[in-house]
């Protein structure tokens, strides 16, 4: 837009010049990937007006869409017979306007294949995340003590150790930070000295003289309890142990009674040590030495009462660090906690782990070992054609862990390929098993196979550090991107430079793009306003209803809930993947069928997926009003009424405030696709416990006409719905009032009596401009070949991707990195002015004059994996 002229805006039905090829209702199929959209004719295309569908049983269609619908200027919705809507056009969710809404259309096709999406992570450095390395990691032979000990991988070169140094991750040669002459003496004063005078000063912060003087003690004392004559008396029942008082507020618990040999049943304690069902092996194998039955060892010392969180967890680390894994602490749960704190147990560690044969003490070798490394295993993930959270519990059923010890900086594109770091709360597992855990290693895969063979089902383990912390949502900087776009058709060279330069120059506006509303034909944002409203029924109803296109054991599973009230039927069909109709039916099954109590049966479902239906509807009002405040104002520069972020607080836009969160939701409910959405909120089912000051709402300045020379539109922010944000002034925040009226909210109380559903509101800016953004032009003629090569395809040797410049066809192939919560399809669809909802691009995909040359010219090696989609 030229700043001469008039604001106006440019809508979707403007450029709606599908071709008919794209409406077949074909599936489409290409060389390594099936696109899962289902695609149906455009009925809004359609001039048949004297069939118009209705819901079952009424003479009126059902809306599907929130009322304030009729507010946005949209075409009205169609429905199929059965009451479903036929799809969600961009203009359903407030998307309409353009920046550039005098630059011609460029056609173009999204994610044909999935390496034409590659998305790479940015992390708080500043450093866009590649896979670097494919082979096996090797852990120091030293235990750590600087703040990141990351592992050379069996191939590393110079060439790595430089790009490593230049990401600010340092091989580990021994302990750099102590000097060699300091590190040898210290290595003889362990030889010669069994407790050196630095574990008293290391303990002096946090233990009293005393309780030190205990801890040696029980230290000096060896693994072993001391051995006390049983005199005879060893085929009696021992008495009870007790702890004896040993100072200020500590206890050193010895063995008194006469040793006895340990029995199963006898307490967790006996059965680790030796006996039969032992942790290191059947008939006593695993416990004391040579096979010799065990002796209880109920020595401990026990801490003062310790407030400060941050002082308990300094002594749990001093503890691992100073014994090598050898003392153990934990917290007291044998004693109430007092207004002065918890106290901190202090004992020998077990011994005879797993997998001990003959008496092998792993406590003073290998597993000592392990536990003097720091407690997080960081590596980089990529993962083909998989959602974020779906890649996770890959994960953890392959490394034998809870979902919830794996963490993440941010959720990535599904359809795609997607690389980005994860953290492990790694227990007692090394980055070697790691990454032969989670390479699948067994009798039929070797090594060999993991580092010359594509990783398995899409997902891809590399690069292992060992970390002291671990990762959590929001702590990134935002998402690389090469996105190349298919078959363009444009009337000009020109059109494209014009297209990228008002991108680059201007931006885009920041809407949440159609991934936040689902691809299913209820829409989720029209759920989101039934939780809202406090309209259970209504909200079990739109979850469990109908939609075209699913699976077909979904489709029998509605079918025999909704049709024949069969729910043990329903339940025994439904996957477990589609987790909210799941958790309903779950429900309804404990309360014996009775289906009253539905807010019940909702709250079973995962807080997260509850929280993105509402989520989704906040997204619609955003969308829309930003929408009316570009048809009002334009795209060039500030209005008076705009809001503004006042007092440093300008980093609120992106993050989300309170409220934002941005995780996938179950596969039949809504997309899995993030666009490079990261928002920083906890989120259950995650180990995110970043302790943050507690939330405050942003401050924000409403603007008038001194305002408007200090500020660019780029600062311009509209507020999600909540009760702790401002709206705009004038005529803008009277519409905004008026949409949420006529949804039959209250714009002024956002208070729920069930906390989840109370919103506090955010902010976000309504422009972005990307970081970075460059643009080139290739010719192609097969669509089967790749124009752009993952890291691993890369590291794999694969052939590289192919440009013909006699090509029959054109792509454009873009290179951009935006910050956090900005979504790149937005982006892309201010350059081609194209629809970007899943069935429309999958139409144009179809539709597409290259798939008649699919294979045609691949080479040898392409060959054998091209699918023909006769």
């Amino acid at each position: 837009m030229s700043s001469e002229a008039e604001p106006t805006s440019t809508k979707r039905g403007q450029y709606d010049n599908t071709s008919e090829g794209s409406r077949s209702p074909k599936r489409l199929k290409t060389q390594e990937e099936e696109t899962p959209d289902v695609i149906m004719v455009d009925a809004r295309d359609l001039e048949e007006e004297d069939d118009e569908p209705v819901s079952p049983g009424t003479n009126t269609p059902e809306s599907l869409l929130p009322p304030s619908h009729a507010l946005l200027d949209a075409p009205p919705p169609v429905y199929t017979e059965d009451g479903s809507m036929q799809k969600i056009m961009e203009a359903d969710v407030g998307i309409s306007e353009y920046v550039g809404h005098d630059v011609a259309m460029i056609n173009g096709i999204i994610k044909q294949r999935f390496t034409d999406f590659l998305v790479f992570e940015v992390d708080l450095d500043g450093n866009v995340i590649h896979v670097k390395s494919l082979g096996k990691p090797e852990s120091p032979r030293k235990k750590p003590t600087t703040e990141e000990a990351p592992i050379p991988t069996a191939d590393t070169v110079p060439a790595q150790a430089a790009e490593s140094a230049e990401n600010g991750e340092e091989l580990p040669t021994g302990n750099p930070s102590v000097a060699p002459e300091a590190a040898e003496k210290e290595k003889k004063q362990k030889e010669t000295e069994p407790w050196p005078e630095r574990f008293d000063s290391e303990l002096k912060p946090f233990l009293s003289p005393e309780i030190i003087s205990s801890v040696k003690q029980l230290f000096l004392e060896g693994p072993e309890p001391p051995f006390v004559s049983d005199s005879g008396w060893g085929g009696r029942q021992p008495k009870q142990t007790q702890d004896v008082e040993n100072g200020a507020g500590s206890s050193t618990v010895t063995e008194s009674g006469p040793s006895e040999p340990q029995t199963e049943g006898k307490g967790k304690r006996g059965r680790d040590r030796g006996g039969r069902g032992g942790r290191g092996g059947r008939g006593g194998r695993g416990g004391g030495r040579g096979g010799r039955p065990g002796r209880e060892d109920n020595r401990k010392v026990v801490s003062d009462p310790i407030s400060s969180k941050g002082t308990r967890t300094g002594l749990h680390q001093v503890i691992r660090t100073l014994f090598g894994g050898k003392l153990e602490s934990e917290t007291d749960t044998t004693t109430p906690v007092d207004d002065e704190g918890s106290r901190i147990v202090i004992k020998w560690a077990k011994r005879g782990g797993r997998g001990g044969r003959g008496g092998r003490d792993r406590a003073n070798g290998d597993r000592s070992e392990r536990s003097s490394y720091p407690p997080y295993i960081h590596f980089t993930l990529q993962k083909t054609n998989r959602d974020t959270q779906d890649a996770l519990a890959h994960l953890s059923r392959s490394l034998r862990v809870s979902v919830k010890e794996l963490s993440v900086a941010g959720t990535k594109d599904k359809r795609g390929v997607t690389v980005q770091r994860v953290s492990l709360k790694r227990g007692n597992k090394t980055a070697e098993d790691v990454w032969r855990l989670a390479n699948g290693l067994n009798n039929k895969r070797t090594e060999k196979d993991a580092i010359t063979r594509r990783g398995e089902r899409g997902v891809r383990v590399a690069d292992l550090n060992y970390r002291k912390a671990s990762l959590e949502l929001g702590m990134l900087k935002g998402n690389a991107f090469v996105i190349t776009l298919r078959n363009v058709q444009v009337d000009s060279p020109d059109t494209i430079d014009r297209a990228m330069n008002i991108v680059k120059t201007k931006g885009f506006i920041n809407y949440y793009g159609m991934q936040r509303f689902g691809t299913a034909a209820i829409p989720t944002h029209t759920i989101g306003l039934a939780f809202l409203k406090s309209d259970w029924h209504q909200a079990i109803s739109l979850i469990l209803r109908p939609r075209p296109g699913e699976h077909p054991e979904v489709v029998a599973a509605r079918k025999a809930w909704l049709d024949e009230g069969d729910l043990d039927k329903a339940l025994e069909l439904m996957p477990r993947r589609v987790v909210a109709e799941r958790c309903i039916l779950e429900s309804y099954k404990k309360q014996g069928g009775d289906t009253r109590n539905a807010m019940g049966a909702l709250s079973t479902i995962p807080r997260n997926l509850r929280l993105m239906y509402i989520h989704a509807y906040q997204s619609y009002v955003w969308n829309a009003i930003v929408s009316e405040r570009i048809r009002m104002h334009g795209v060039d520069k500030p209005a008076i009424g705009d809001l503004v972020f006042d007092d440093g607080t300008e980093e609120k836009a992106e993050v989300g405030g309170n409220d934002e969160v941005e995780e996938p939701l179950d596969k039949d409910a809504i997309s899995q696709d993030n666009e490079g959405v990261d928002d920083t909120e906890e989120v259950e089912g995650t180990n995110n416990k970043r302790s943050r000051k507690p939330w405050q709402p942003a401050k924000v300045k409403t603007l008038t006409e001194s305002d408007l020379d200090k500020y660019t539109i780029f600062d311009v922010i509209m507020p999600l719905p909540g009760r702790d944000v401002a709206l705009p002034g004038g005529k803008l925040g009277e519409r905004y009032r008026e949409f949420l009226v006529a949804d039959g909210l209250d714009p002024d109380n956002f208070e729920r009596k069930q906390k989840d559903y109370s919103l506090g509101g955010s902010y976000r800016k309504i422009m972005h401009l990307p970081k970075e953004l460059s643009w080139s032009v290739l010719k192609y003629t097969d669509p089967d070949v790749a124009l752009a090569q993952a890291d691993e395809d890369k590291l794999l040797g694969f052939d590289p991707p192919v440009v013909n410049e006699d090509g029959k066809f054109t792509a454009l192939q873009i290179r951009l990195t935006l910050g956090t919560a900005a979504y790149a399809t937005m982006a892309l669809r201010e350059v081609t002015k194209t629809e970007t909802s899943s069935h429309f691009q999958t139409g144009l995909t179809q539709a597409s004059e290259d798939q008649k040359y699919k294979a045609q010219v691949a080479t040898e090696d392409n060959a054998a994996q091209v699918e023909s989609t006769d």
